[in-house]
């Protein structure tokens, strides 16, 4: 059975100490099919996961920002086309030559305009030296310096031209505040936890008493500290993480991971997106999230081009090459505190897990286990 395949998944991956917790919902066409929790949320204090448990979302935040966006572009306050300098005048990074660059709303939403994230390049690189803020740690800093900072560094290549995991949706956060004249927080609440009901989720921590305490892979895990950088990729400076970035109220406010919420609460965004849209997009804009929009380009973060991407997140264009049982058309994301995602429209499933341990949840064995417990392998 479904449930029994996936709760000893969860429970196994605790017991044999590769994470300290997590919660995992599996919905079957648009019905909650299970729903579990295991470990713990705060191993020293004792506090037991709970379904209700609220994440650091990290990149869980992208889906939601990536539907704010599509809701400003339906009441025609933003367009994909759109350059980034109509709403962000002084943001114009230089391409590598020094010739100058259009970047548009749709390149910060594909990840194609040419940004990076500083966890992707070596210590002392062009991003660490600058300053600039994968928009997880570095508490306190502010956006207008921020971006700034992040402008005065030569794009990786001229956008359109690839595909690169970035800074582009915090700078999207901002185009989405400028557009609709309020803050990013008030954009993603009048346009999306608002009206799904998301009571758990925000650019904050709605209940403290809640929120899991992240953890660091190993044998054992151990408590994240603060700041924190966890290797990831080999050869960069890593993952710099500072758990206490989300209470500092004067921290930019990050459209690529600033949020915090659970695991239901991201259901029903994914469901509402699954089914149509409503009550927040229509149709063909929840199309354009979860197709490809990047055309023959693939990402780089899969060990096969298999992989396109939508808006919010990859999506499968070969399942073969893959080597996955997902369905043709899946959308997948995923995030570094411990999380990941997917909705495979072939076979009527949204799979959500988020865990408190970095970063197993996001890329370690767990996530292949718990795929093939939810597809019966």
């Amino acid at each position: 059975m479904l449930q029994q395949r996936v709760s000893a998944c969860l429970e196994r991956a605790v017991a044999e100490d590769r994470l300290v917790g997590g919660v995992v919902i599996v919905a079957k066409d648009g019905e909650k099919a299970v729903e579990i929790a295991a470990g713990l949320a705060d191993r020293e204090a004792g506090r037991k996961m709970t379904a209700d448990t609220i994440f650091r979302y990290s990149s869980l935040t992208k889906p939601i920002v990536a539907a704010a966006a599509m809701a400003l572009v339906e009441r025609g306050t933003i367009r994909l086309d759109d350059p980034v300098t109509r709403w962000l005048p002084a943001f114009a990074p230089k391409l590598p030559g020094g010739d100058p660059a259009r970047i548009e709303v749709r390149h910060l939403l594909t990840h194609t305009a040419g940004l990076t994230y500083g966890m992707f390049q070596p210590a002392g690189g062009p991003y660490d030296e600058a300053g600039v803020s994968d928009g997880l740690a570095e508490p306190g800093l502010t956006m207008a310096e921020e971006l700034t900072r992040l402008a005065r560094i030569p794009l990786e290549y001229s956008p359109g031209s690839a595909w690169g995991y970035s800074l582009a949706y915090d700078v999207l956060g901002e185009v989405l505040a400028r557009a609709a004249g309020a803050t990013l927080p008030e954009v993603v609440a009048s346009t999306v936890t608002g009206p799904l009901r998301m009571r758990d989720t925000a650019f904050s921590v709605v209940d403290p008493s809640r929120l899991a305490v992240p953890y660091v892979s190993g044998k054992p895990q151990r408590r994240m500290r603060d700041p924190e950088a966890v290797p990831f990729v080999p050869g960069t400076a890593g993952i710099r993480f500072s758990p206490s970035r989300i209470f500092n109220a004067e921290s930019f406010v990050s459209g690529g991971a600033g949020m915090a919420g659970t695991a239901g609460d991201l259901l029903k965004l994914l469901t509402a997106l699954g089914s149509g849209g409503a009550p927040i997009l229509k149709p063909t804009s929840t199309r354009q999230m979860m197709t490809n929009q990047i055309g023959a380009l693939r990402i780089t973060t899969e060990e096969k081009p298999a992989w396109g991407f939508g808006f919010g997140g990859a999506v499968l264009m070969d399942a073969a090459l893959a080597g996955t049982p997902q369905g043709l058309g899946t959308w997948k994301w995923g995030g570094v505190y411990g999380h990941h995602w997917y909705v495979d429209p072939v076979n009527g499933l949204t799979v959500i897990a988020t865990t408190s341990t970095a970063i197993e949840g996001m890329a370690g064995g767990f996530v292949g286990q718990l795929m093939a417990a939810v597809y019966g392998g």
